[in-house]
């Protein structure tokens, strides 16, 4: 049996996550939960599935929590209280589905522990993707399995070949909520219309950066981190049908693609699982009859300009990817609060951008040199956070 620790367990990769162990109770224990807000499905969660350790990061919750269940062991609600539960609990598969630079301290602590880590959260890999790949090297037991269903669809595309025989990776993009528009039909957008995303059930935050191709760029960092590929020969296309979730081409002009239904369970469970295949009653099959074309479009990037911006953070190198990130999180949060107009989302992108002086990380060979790099990342994420606050929110 499996020992599995979530992280972000309320938001809609957990909530998944969860559905898919319900239905293979002999085959996955959870062990660890952490929530943020939604107490209430948190304490639902609790439980169904009892997990010894809990991590909430406000005390009066936390402490809540501990009155209701005193069978748990801990919970934790310092700052580190998910590094220090990924560095010391017991578990064999750590799933970060959590939001922002807080999941790369647990992911580091995860790799130092030789342990799985089935990667839902973004930041590790476009904010600090040079360190994580510098300490895999340190800890070569430890393995990364996406989840993203881009990023899975390339890893398993990628199996049984070598890095030399790959041509070009190709990311896949539905072309999100507002897919044809142009800029003067951006002008007005309302939250509630950035949040209909046609194919993907998934959760605010994600939503919007599908509804700005900004998670296509997010992609192509990680992408880039992830499976060690120049940017070159990174290529984003729109498929509108989200059948495809990416593709490998090959050096003898062969592509290889993972299909399937657009269902975030279907990468979550190849992450517990690999490399085997499980079958899961949640999960729908793809009936191929009901698909009278599938077609491939060049994205709209002038009008959409987050894909732009994304292969330039990611070719300046250094702490530019970290700032790219934050700066977008904190522009999609003032966006959800009505506080930005959505065409803002680039402006202060670019801006934050513009503004910053490139850091250049310095060798990763130790562990002391990437934890001294991880520092540095964490440094520009919080003050490119704050300036952004600073300036926008009012």
């Amino acid at each position: 049996m499996k020992k599995i620790f979530i992280l972000g367990s309320t938001g809609s990769i957990g909530q998944n996550a969860l559905e898919l162990i319900r239905n293979n109770r002999d085959k996955y224990k959870v062990v660890g939960l952490s929530g943020y807000k939604n107490i209430e499905l948190l304490k639902e969660q609790i439980k169904e599935f009892e997990p010894s350790y809990i991590y909430i990061a406000d005390k009066n919750m936390a402490d809540t929590i501990i009155q209701e269940f005193d069978c748990l062991k801990c919970v934790a609600s310092e700052n580190n209280g998910l590094a220090d539960l990924a560095k010391n609990m017991d578990y064999d598969i750590i799933l970060t589905a959590v939001s922002g630079a807080i999941g790369i301290d647990a992911t580091v602590e995860a790799i130092k522990r030789n342990k799985i880590i089935a990667l839902a959260n973004k930041e590790t890999m476009v904010a600090a993707g040079t360190c994580i790949n510098a300490l895999l090297r340190l800890h070569p037991e430890a393995k990364i399995i996406p989840v993203d269903s881009e990023h899975s669809a390339i890893f398993q595309s990628l199996q049984g070949f070598r890095k030399e025989d790959v041509n070009k990776i190709i990311i896949t993009a539905s072309g999100g909520t507002f897919r044809g528009k142009k800029t003067e039909d951006l002008t007005k957008i309302t939250v509630k219309e950035a949040l209909k995303h046609p194919n993907w059930s998934m959760g605010k935050k994600i939503t919007i950066d599908s509804s700005t191709l900004v998670n296509k760029g997010l992609e192509v960092i990680e992408a880039h981190e992830l499976f060690n590929v120049d940017y070159d020969n990174i290529e984003v296309v729109v498929h509108p049908q989200s059948v495809v979730h990416s593709m490998v081409e090959y050096k003898d002009g062969s592509v290889i693609a993972q299909m399937g239904i657009p269902d975030m369970k279907t990468p979550i469970l190849y992450s517990f699982t690999y490399p085997e295949k499980e079958f899961n009653t949640s999960i729908g099959f793809l009936d191929f009859r009901k698909f009278s074309n599938l077609t491939f479009e060049e994205p709209d990037r002038e009008t959409f300009k987050g894909i732009n911006l994304a292969y330039k953070a990611g070719k300046i190198g250094g702490t530019m990817p970290a700032v790219f990130n934050a700066a977008n999180e904190v522009a999609v949060e003032l966006f959800l609060n009505e506080k930005i107009k959505f065409l803002d989302i680039y402006k202060i992108i670019e801006e934050a951008m513009n503004e910053h002086e490139t850091i250049n990380f310095t060798a990763n060979n130790t562990l002391e040199e990437i934890e001294n790099n991880l520092t540095t990342i964490k440094f520009v994420d919080k003050t490119t956070r704050d300036k952004v606050r600073k300036k926008w929110e009012k």
